[in-house]
């Protein structure tokens, strides 16, 4: 039996997979020679994306270890991240004949049962790719994983899976945020209180950059994000928060300076969130100096001596 461990900050998912029943059997076939698709979130984290891996493994079980660890793992394309959430990890796995079983920690059984198909369906696409897996089987802390009559679940492959956005479960929130535009000078951060009803298959972080571009509601503050910038992606890793803004991000405030408008977006971002730093991107590029002052390469952390008393 082997074992693999991540720990993985818990995230919100609306996405529904409709389990059908099947019949027959099927080997797992890869795209090309020696290489498979491994799927993760998407930013908005409503659905599976893949990524293509040529494998290093040459054998059946060093390809489930392989597939695996990149499952557990957060994809260098900031636009994807990990299934693998709420701390759930694969705490082993054996293979008889072409039927693998892996065994999940108590974790997964703390999860919503969106996110629970959603990490099986990941799972399972991804591992059923390798000839010589054609079943996979769940344990959760120790035990079978059954649906909601109790009954046991079973062996499942690929196209036992079909994703489905399903709008029936798709949730409303109030989120209480406290959002930093600028004061009517352009020289200090302006903090406004500001109650905000969403759907919850965004992330706070996407809510937050959504309000700032609205502007602000106090007729004296001044916006501090260009109207008609357009959001290209908002995920959080390893506690950073990246924001991918298009070019008109780089168009100028009214009168605002520079390090307010920035500041304003970080501290935001911080104060409403999970993230401790962000990073700053325009068309997925961080070698840009903002208003040819600052300089976006690196993650800003929270700066509170701007804020206006």
């Amino acid at each position: 039996m082997r074992r693999k461990k991540r720990e993985h900050k818990a995230l919100c998912l609306i996405l529904a997979l409709s389990i059908m029943t099947f019949s027959g059997c099927g080997r797992g076939k890869e795209p090309e020679v020696g290489k498979v698709r491994i799927y993760y979130l998407d930013t908005e984290e409503t659905q599976l994306v893949e990524e293509s891996y040529a494998l290093k493994a040459d054998t059946v079980e060093g390809r489930i270890e392989e597939i695996l660890k990149l499952l557990s793992e957060d994809p260098e394309d900031i636009e994807c991240k990990s299934v693998f959430i709420g701390g759930v990890e694969v705490e082993g796995w054996e293979i008889k004949e072409t039927k693998l079983t892996l065994y999940f920690n108590d974790q997964y059984t703390g999860l919503d049962v969106s996110s629970q198909l959603l990490l099986r369906a990941a799972v399972v696409q991804s591992l059923v790719q390798i000839a010589g897996v054609d079943y996979i089987r769940f344990y959760a802390g120790g035990n079978p994983l059954t649906d909601s009559s109790g009954k046991e679940i079973g062996y499942m492959r690929a196209e036992d899976f079909v994703q489905n956005i399903g709008s029936s479960l798709h949730s409303y929130q109030t989120a209480n945020l406290t959002l930093y535009f600028s004061n009517s000078e352009g020289d200090r951060l302006s903090p406004e209180g500001k109650s905000v009803r969403y759907n919850s298959n965004i992330s706070i972080e996407k809510l937050i950059v959504e309000q700032l571009i609205k502007g602000p509601s106090v007729p004296e503050n001044k916006a501090v994000i260009p109207e008609g910038t357009k959001i290209l992606g908002v995920s959080v890793r390893e506690n950073v928060c990246y924001v991918n803004f298009d070019e008109g991000y780089l168009g100028i405030a009214e009168q605002v300076n520079p390090k307010v408008a920035v500041y304003a977006l970080v501290n935001s971002i911080i104060d409403g969130g999970a993230a401790s730093k962000v990073q700053i991107l325009v068309n997925g590029e961080t070698n840009i100096a903002y208003q040819e002052i600052i300089d976006l390469s690196k993650p800003f952390s929270r700066d509170g001596e701007l804020i206006e008393e």
